[in-house]
């Protein structure tokens, strides 16, 4: 077996394993079970609380073969390819590199067609803060007037850096700072369970 970082190997596979948003989980899955997902979330909060994470396992769970449903299998075609970055209905966009507005129209003309498989296609960009000013204006037109089928899913560390255009547009989720105790007794359960010997 390839020698995998830890990071990626104990990544959450499910939304329960997400440490210490249980908050934004919840509004997650309810909105799942109950069938009143939004059209596009903004998960703002600080680096690495598991923005992208939740951004991904709500991939899974909105076309998950069994789904949509508030705890993805993580085993049929779909969630394994959205686990590999393999999904063809699923776009991750870095905001900081592709900021651009020619990046964003890529992203419009994507949101014009129907998912290639799946029941969603489901467009994550990260950093959305990042994007210029015109890109946000043509990103707000799909916003606006999204077809059923397209799911945007915007993290950032800055929301105050988003326009009141976009924001409004937006479910906001804040993913809350991790209390420290709890990366501790999460980190311990992981060493333990890769045989680490701690002094």
């Amino acid at each position: 077996m390839a020698y995998q970082v830890l990071a990626r190997s104990w990544r959450p596979r499910r939304f329960e394993e997400i440490v210490g948003q249980d908050v934004v989980v919840r509004t997650l899955q309810n909105a799942i079970a109950g069938g009143s997902l939004g059209h596009a979330y903004l998960f703002s909060g600080l680096r690495g609380v598991g923005k992208t994470t939740a951004a991904r396992l709500l991939a899974k769970a909105v076309n998950c073969e069994h789904g949509p449903t508030p705890e993805p299998c993580g085993e049929c075609v779909p969630c394994r390819e959205i686990a590999d970055g393999t999904a063809l209905d699923v776009v991750e966009l870095d905001g900081a590199s592709n900021r651009g507005i020619d990046d964003v129209r890529e992203l419009r003309e994507l949101v014009r067609y129907r998912p290639t498989r799946d029941r969603y296609r489901v467009i994550i960009v990260d950093e959305v803060h990042m994007l210029t000013r015109e890109a946000f204006n043509a990103l707000l037109k799909s916003l606006e007037e999204p077809p059923p089928y397209i799911l945007f899913v915007f993290a950032t560390t800055e929301p105050h850096k988003v326009p009141a255009t976009i924001l409004s547009r937006c479910q906001q989720l804040e993913f809350r700072p991790v209390a420290a105790e709890l990366i501790a007794r999460h980190l311990l359960a992981i060493a333990d369970r890769e045989g680490f010997r701690l002094e």
